[in-house]
């Protein structure tokens, strides 16, 4: 049952973000900002917890998950170290995804030799 709310809420959150693409005029460089920042809101509401607890990977996967665990790290930051923690919890809490991003992208670059087209 878990694969299939998973699977559920992703596909759910896709399904918008492709209503998106196709109805308006918004590339999707900034399709992809915006399902951050909807992270950070609903996480602001507390609405994406209950969405996570729902949906699981379905809902931390995407990018709106990202911008919750930002939202996350931001808040238990500045729970802990005050008003300095706006700085400091983003990058604490998005550290391993981001490095990981970094160091795989960089090894599919020396596998398949990427080159730029003219």
């Amino acid at each position: 049952m878990e694969y299939i709310r998973a699977f559920l809420v992703g596909g759910i959150i896709c399904i918008l973000v492709q209503i998106l693409m196709d109805h308006t005029t918004l590339q999707p460089g900034r399709i992809m900002v915006l399902l951050v920042i909807a992270g950070v809101i609903l996480g602001a509401l507390g609405i994406y917890k209950k969405i996570e607890a729902f949906g699981g990977c379905g809902a931390t996967v995407p990018l709106s998950g990202f911008g919750f665990s930002l939202w996350k790290g931001m808040k238990e930051a500045v729970d802990n170290h005050g008003f300095l923690g706006l700085f400091e919890g983003g990058f604490t809490a998005a550290a391993v995804g981001t490095s990981a991003a970094l160091i795989f992208s960089y090894l599919a670059s020396l596998i398949f030799q990427p080159k730029i087209k003219k």
